[in-house]
């Protein structure tokens, strides 16, 4: 069960060069989690605004159930709240595809009365209520029936100096299921507020300070006092609130109302709130230079990684580039010059979560500048050499007598190494330097159907030849290199198998998909190789393009492992300020143990991979093999999500995780192999999956 606080992805793209399979765009994405300690039960002081920060850490066992006083007669028929109803709207449609187990639930906020990130929410105080959701229309109602007495914790926010038994405060939120059973405990914990679709409204760039919206109060009897308002700090909770008398029973409380108003209606309606930082930004009815401008100037202020050499363009000279193009688009009111100078707009950064999709416009573009090739491939070596993997049947190098292993030396008079530093290829931009290489010497070999392109090369044991080759239209040479050539759309999120080696091979294909299966599968997996008493195991990643950053390594140990701490842009400050307590995986309850394990990595692996590669590669004993790290592209992108005219959409990341010392976590860097395999001429030209060969030996000891 989460509790969205807005802490991860909202959906992580895979890698640009996977556009080119089918031409547009795989969204692949993120979600949102808390990290948090036992709860507390205690009666507490109200904070002053001082103290905010402070955290509760006084606990009670586990299963633990507060002692509540009697409900009597009064109560129990007083005109009050029984059942709540309500609907909601959202525009960013990634929560869906995670979770397929979805309720709402009446949650206890004691998490933010004390502002206590790590309060976990005690399962006895979880009522779940029916919801339905249309996702085609991306909107949903819910139905909550409340208990006579429920069972939250008492919070004293009376301000009078006096220990009172106080009230009980809830917010209504969407609350799905990731994993076990259908309340939020062991393995998917909830902790802190929520802050995504719930019934208050939430300051994203004030720590989610509640400031809005509607909170659901049970008092024990007529003698409990609530604030009447915010106070002169204007934060809710805090000494300086006014206070007023609220009925015995359940109360709606409107914080939008001044004073605050009290409603006893039995079936209220209350409205969750989709995050504005989380709703996407539509510009798509304004002309293409208000549209390029509004998002120009919200991306300069907003993007994660402004300011961090490398990453970020020159601003006021792609501005001063861009502009006047976008406004010559307008004019002639061409779509395709519009799409182009975003596209240029999208490639001045390092980043591979920049992500322009253009629907029909990059079908054009790859289709006008692309479509053709020579019929070879060919792959740059260790040593700086450059050899043949591929020759098409027939095709342009097949007539001219080039070989599989010959070596190239120059493209059309340079150099290989400079002609391939020259390409631009179709997707893009890239986080890593080793990400471009690789498909700038994919797109070498890419062309407008037609276009001839001359080489010089040596087939094995011949001498120098020279060849000009004419573009035609084929696609197979493009795929034969592509980090995503064993990708299968059809495959399970996780997949297992016990090899002949008696090693047992795991393959997380992804973690955009169902989570509550995806965790169901693997543990089947781990489960399975530890019942067959298995050599050890394999855990594949390469096809993984990102989705939810869940943590499977938590099965695999008995420590916690540091996951960064998440960072966003607040126009309070102007600066990147820290957003809730650091990321971590925590062990599972239930774990297990293998001898010897292996982690196969590479650049398909992007986004939550990432990070998930990284939770994987820091377990004792782990071997990370392959022959480039991962993709090295991290970073959560809720807030850079745009519709721009002409069916354009553009992602932006928002959010950047940093290490103690401040310095950028896993973006541009990937996870690297600890057990390199080489490019060498051996490794390039055979059709054997050499990676995983190297992960048996090691794991076997050869």
């Amino acid at each position: 069960m989460f509790q969205f606080h807005r802490r991860f992805t909202r959906r992580a793209t895979l890698p640009q060069t996977r556009r080119y399979l089918t031409l547009t765009v795989f969204f692949i994405l993120a979600t949102l989690v808390l990290n948090a300690c036992q709860p507390t039960f205690s009666f507490q002081a109200t904070p002053t605004a001082d103290t905010l920060n402070q955290t509760d850490d006084q606990t009670i066992p586990d299963n633990a159930v507060p002692t509540l006083p009697p409900v009597n007669a009064a109560v129990a028929n007083a005109e009050q709240p029984t059942l709540i109803k309500g609907a909601f709207e959202y525009t960013n449609d990634f929560i869906f595809t995670y979770y397929v187990e979805n309720a709402v639930a009446l949650i206890d906020m004691y998490g933010f009365v004390t502002r206590n990130h790590d309060w976990e929410l005690p399962v006895t105080s979880q009522v779940l209520g029916f919801l339905d959701v249309d996702e085609t229309a991306q909107r949903g109602s819910y139905l909550i029936n409340l208990p006579i007495q429920p069972v939250g914790t008492f919070a004293d926010v009376d301000n009078d100096n006096q220990t009172d038994i106080g009230v009980q405060i809830f917010a209504v939120s969407y609350w799905p299921n990731e994993t076990g059973g259908p309340f939020a405990e062991g393995d998917d914990r909830s902790r802190g507020w929520p802050a995504y679709l719930t019934s208050t409204v939430n300051d994203t760039e004030n720590n989610e300070e509640v400031v809005g919206g509607k909170l659901v109060v049970w008092s024990p009897d007529d003698q409990q006092q609530f604030p009447t308002g915010f106070g002169p700090d204007r934060l809710l909770f805090t000494a300086d609130d006014p206070v007023g008398p609220v009925p015995a029973g359940y109360t709606i409380v409107d914080l939008d109302a001044e004073p605050f108003g009290l409603s006893r209606e039995r079936e209220p309606s209350l409205t969750l709130y989709e995050p504005t930082d989380v709703a996407i930004k539509d510009f798509s009815a304004l002309s293409y230079s208000e549209a390029f401008t509004q998002m120009f100037e919200r991306v300069r202020q907003e993007y994660a990684f402004s300011g961090i050499e490398g990453k970020s363009p020159e601003w006021n000279s792609l501005y001063a580039q861009l502009a006047p193009r976008v406004a010559e688009a307008e004019r002639s009111n061409s779509a395709g010059a519009f799409y182009l100078a975003l596209r240029d707009f999208s490639l001045a950064f390092q980043d591979g979560h920049v992500n322009l999709s253009g629907g029909d416009f990059d079908i054009q573009f790859f289709q006008q500048e692309f479509s053709g090739g020579y019929g070879m491939a060919v792959r740059e070596l260790d040593d700086g050499r450059t050899i043949v993997n591929y020759v098409l049947t027939n095709g342009p190098a097949y007539q001219a007598g080039i070989e599989v292993g010959a070596e190239v030396f120059t493209f059309n008079g340079q150099a290989m190494s400079d002609a391939i530093s020259a390409v631009q290829p179709f997707g893009g931009p890239f986080s890593t330097d080793f990400g471009l290489r690789y498909e700038q010497q994919i797109y070498l070999m890419r062309a407008p159907v037609g276009k001839e392109a001359t080489i010089t090369f040596a087939n094995p044991d011949e001498a120098q030849s020279r060849a000009t080759l004419t573009a035609i239209v084929e696609n197979e040479s493009l795929f034969v290199n592509s980090f995503y050539r064993q990708f299968d759309p059809v495959a399970l999120p996780v997949e297992f198998e016990l090899l002949e080696s008696n090693i047992g091979y795991i393959s997380i294909n992804t973690y955009y998909d169902d989570l509550n299966l995806m965790i169901r599968l693997f543990e089947r997996a781990l489960e399975t190789f530890k019942q067959l008493e298995v050599r050890g195991i394999i855990i594949d990643l390469r096809q993984n393009g990102g989705g939810a950053p869940i943590s499977l390594a938590n099965y695999l140990t008995d420590v916690e492992i540091p996951l960064g701490q998440r960072e966003y842009f607040s126009g309070a400050t102007g600066r990147f300020e820290p957003d809730g307590p650091p990321n971590k995986a925590e062990p599972a309850e239930r774990r297990y143990s293998f001898s010897r394990m292996a982690l196969l990595v590479g650049p398909a692996c992007a986004s939550a991979c990432d990070v998930g590669a990284y939770g994987f590669s820091q377990i004792p004993g782990m071997i990370v093999v392959g022959q480039f790290p991962t993709a090295g592209v991290y970073a959560e992108v809720a807030r850079g999500q745009y519709r721009l005219p002409e069916g354009i959409s553009l992602q932006v990341p928002t959010g950047r995780s940093v290490l103690p010392d401040g310095s950028i976590f896993l973006e541009g860097q990937g996870v690297p192999p600890t057990l390199r395999v080489p490019i060498v001429e051996e490794t390039v030209l055979t059709n054997e999956d050499v990676v995983l060969q190297a992960a048996e030996e090691a794991i076997l000891g050869r």
